[in-house]
């Protein structure tokens, strides 16, 4: 009975040192580095982490930033400094919830013009896509849902912050979006018309001529436009049509040698 006994303890200690062994362990990979940091160190830390193109690590930095110092302006800018590294991580959807947060606690705040702005930036990127460059795929022939988003965010900071250091070029970039708006509705247009669906095709014509005014889609809308009508024979509609061409563009009339496929040409967001 003595030698059972005995047995026994060995063990018992080794699974006790082993449970001590791994509680510290586990303390040690849960330990804060930043636990002895001033707000101004961590601020820092995360900014040198941007520089250095470490998007991921400053994320949580600026989140640590936000709760030491909440309730003052440092932890709005932080708030924004967050939002800006998830973007350039790729974290679109975070960076837009961030911004939402922002925008939403922070009605008054000093930073909103940026906010908005950068929430335009944040959805006018993301529309382009991935592999835009490498597709040659124009934002014209993507999904619109982002432009909109985008262009919303944009025409708000221009309306509230006309002054803002932010407002002429998210002016620049509605005049794109809206562009685009059209050119893709020309793009459907174009589709339906290539597999003879002269219906649809007229319908998503008529969008890009009667909702968006003076853009450079308009021209081949209104082709579209006549040779729908000219292969349904709605002879009255499409003479009506030509006419709309010829007065306002001086070879709208010749029909027969015009193409509906758009030119490929970089456009100016091109430059990132």
């Amino acid at each position: 009975m003595l030698r059972a006994k005995l047995s026994v303890v060995p063990a018992f200690a080794l699974v006790a040192s082993l449970s001590a062994l791994l509680m510290g362990c586990s303390s040690t990979t849960n330990v804060d580095k930043t636990a002895g940091w001033s707000t101004s160190r961590i601020y820092s830390e995360a900014k040198d982490e941007v520089s250095a193109g470490a998007y991921d690590k400053a994320v949580p930095l600026f989140e640590k930033l936000e709760g030491r110092a909440a309730g003052t302006p440092l932890a709005q800018q932080a708030e924004l400094e967050k939002a800006y590294a998830q973007y350039k991580a790729g974290e679109q959807a975070q960076a837009i919830a961030t911004l939402d947060r922002f925008i939403r606690l922070h009605p008054a705040s000093p930073g909103m013009d940026y906010a908005l702005y950068m929430k335009g930036i944040v959805n006018f990127n993301d529309n382009l896509g991935l592999f835009a460059n490498i597709t040659r795929q124009d934002l014209s022939e993507r999904d619109q849902k982002a432009a909109k988003d985008s262009f919303e965010s944009f025409k708000e900071l221009s309306t509230r912050f006309p002054d803002s250091r932010y407002t002429p070029d998210a002016r620049q970039r509605m005049v794109y979006i809206v562009n685009s708006l059209a050119q893709y509705e020309v793009h459907v247009a174009r589709y339906y018309y290539s597999r003879g669906a002269y219906v649809a095709a007229i319908n998503r014509a008529q969008i890009a001529v009667t909702e968006y005014r003076d853009v450079p889609a308009a021209q081949e809308a209104l082709v579209i436009l006549a040779k729908s009508y000219d292969a349904l024979g709605m002879t009255q509609l499409r003479d009506d049509a030509r006419r709309v061409l010829e007065k306002n563009y001086a070879d709208g009339a010749d029909l027969s040698n015009r193409s509906l496929k758009n030119k490929a040409s970089d456009p100016w967001w091109k430059i990132w």
